[in-house]
């Protein structure tokens, strides 16, 4: 599997589409998220972006989850409020959903239960507000 990366652009505060990344030369090749694949590219230092990877993962409505995106979990049916957290990859738990408080979803619970019940509303950088007095 070739992993997905997207980018944040610090300078821009844009979310751009990762090309190619050169090692040697710590640069990224990027295009902005929205355009189409024959558009032209920037490149930017590794130190002007945040990487973010794909899960491999689709919320119910066919979005693909990148880490730093905020998901609304329909956790219980019924339940008066949905949750809603950001997506974080550690070594230890793998990607896991953090919600207010630091509480953690791992990654084997999640990924595994019925894809309706999460869905991707945002992410950290675009939409903080959407995270309500989190400390992210």
């Amino acid at each position: 599997m070739i992993p997905k990366l997207r980018a944040w652009d610090k300078q821009d505060e844009r979310m751009r589409t990762v090309s190619s990344i050169n090692f040697a030369h710590e640069v990224i090749s990027c295009k902005f998220a929205e355009l189409k694949p024959f558009d032209l590219v920037d490149e930017f230092s590794i130190d002007d972006v945040i990487l973010m990877q794909s899960t491999g993962i689709k919320d119910k409505n066919g979005v693909e989850i990148y880490e730093g995106d905020i998901l609304k979990l329909h956790a219980i049916f019924l339940a008066p409020d949905d949750k809603i957290g950001y997506l974080e990859y550690s070594p230890k738990y793998g990607y896991s959903i953090i919600f207010e408080g630091n509480r953690l979803y791992r990654q084997e619970y999640w990924a595994s239960t019925n894809k309706l019940n999460y869905e991707v509303i945002g992410n950290i950088y675009e939409n903080p507000e959407l995270l309500e007095g989190d400390k992210k």
